[in-house]
């Protein structure tokens, strides 16, 4: 078998699956957990309600629900039904597990997390994002003809769990800590743009937008406190 080095190889040469096969992880994903999407909107409602109106408790509420989620993700979704088409998921596995434990232990010790309560474009761009991905985001499956048996659902799949997480550490203080949670769900949605444009579907563009809004509301010059 020939080979060339290895800058010769394009994006299209590393994938081993085809967008149908793509499409397919999704539509047996969802077949094998039904129903569970329907508590996993219901929990990502609870959530967003949350952090309209954030307390300590709320906002660690929601840090403990996403861990539990990007443990599950890597479990039931990258190690059952992605790492078996993709050689290079096995590598990423590891690091949603670190994602949970960041989201534990940076949303509980030490005092937490605290999401603002005050509105802010800040506030406004994290929370839209959180919206997105927990209504909007399952839609996009109608664009590429998938139907609903293919809707990515927060909590249960990564591009929506990792938008969602962006969401909240866009607006979170203190922001050393939310930096440390922005790091993976950033790195996993440019790999998940790479990974769709690479296969001609129309939604790439949005998880990288989703990290567009995420730096942007994080860089965003923080609002003065009310009074």
């Amino acid at each position: 078998m020939g080979g060339g080095a290895w800058w010769s190889y394009r994006p299209e040469d590393l994938l081993m699956f085809s967008p149908r096969v793509y499409a397919r992880l999704f539509e047996l994903h969802n077949q094998a957990l039904w129903p569970a999407q329907l508590l996993a909107l219901t929990l990502g409602g609870m959530a967003l309600v949350v952090l309209l109106r954030p307390g300590p408790r709320g906002t660690r509420l929601v840090a403990m629900l996403l861990a539990v989620a990007w443990a599950f993700v890597a479990w039931a979704f990258l190690w059952q039904r992605y790492a078996p088409i993709h050689w290079g998921i096995a590598y990423v596995i590891p690091l949603f597990g670190l994602e949970a434990l960041l989201l534990v232990a940076l949303g509980s010790l030490g005092g937490g997390l605290r999401f603002p309560g005050h509105w802010s474009v800040r506030r406004g761009l994290a929370l839209g994002l959180f919206a997105y991905a927990l209504a909007l985001h399952p839609l996009t499956a109608l664009a590429t003809g998938r139907g609903l048996s293919g809707a990515e659902v927060i909590g249960l799949t990564p591009d929506p769990l990792a938008m969602a997480t962006l969401g909240l550490a866009a607006a979170a203080e203190p922001a050393r800590r939310a930096w440390l949670l922005l790091l993976i769900p950033v790195l996993w949605c440019l790999l998940s743009w790479l990974t769709l444009d690479t296969l001609g579907d129309r939604r790439a563009w949005l998880p990288l937008l989703a990290v567009i809004v995420a730096l942007a509301a994080r860089l965003w010059p923080r609002a003065p406190s009310p009074g």
